[in-house]
């Protein structure tokens, strides 16, 4: 479940306490973990850790809670990073190419970079064949590809969904 982005406030960094960081660490750990255990865990009440999990939503740390699949089991092991160019990186073809992103499932990830090229995508496909055909029909005809550049992953050496907390 994403927490609705109306409740997520600013995009400011959020201070936090021990307990705080207790917290996040506990769900980011196990999302499945009971408020009573939570509370256990980190020294206090159901209540409080409920009123602060709240707060941690609205303040957009928490920005919402999900399962991990596994790729292999649903057949989506496959993985290509793309770098990927534009003919045009002026705001509006921004915003078209990054709205057009959205639209392809296959795109597990979407980062603006600074460097020698615009964009780096993960790629999510069954095999090299399926991602073939989401390379020609879907991410080469976005708005505003002049070139790409594809890496498939070999193996996942590290692979983790979950932020470590600085500090």
């Amino acid at each position: 479940m994403d927490i609705s982005t109306e409740d997520r406030g600013t995009c400011e960094p959020f201070a936090l306490d021990r307990i705080d960081r207790a917290i996040l660490a506990a769900l980011a750990a196990d999302g499945r973990i009971s408020v009573t255990d939570l509370a256990s865990r980190v020294g206090l009440s159901k209540t409080p850790v409920q009123a602060r999990m709240r707060r941690l939503e609205r303040a957009g740390v928490i920005r919402g809670y999900r399962a991990v699949l596994d790729p292999v089991r649903l057949n989506a092991a496959h993985v290509a990073f793309v770098e990927l160019k534009l003919s045009d990186t002026r705001e509006p073809a921004l915003r078209a190419f990054n709205r057009a992103v959205m639209a392809v499932p296959e795109i597990e990830e979407c980062h603006m970079i600074a460097g020698g090229f615009d964009y780096l995508l993960k790629v999510r496909t069954t095999d090299i064949t399926a991602y073939r055909r989401v390379m020609a029909d879907r991410i080469s005809t976005l708005p505003h590809v002049a070139a790409t550049s594809t890496y498939v992953a070999m193996e996942a050496v590290k692979d983790s969904a979950s932020v470590t907390l600085p500090g």
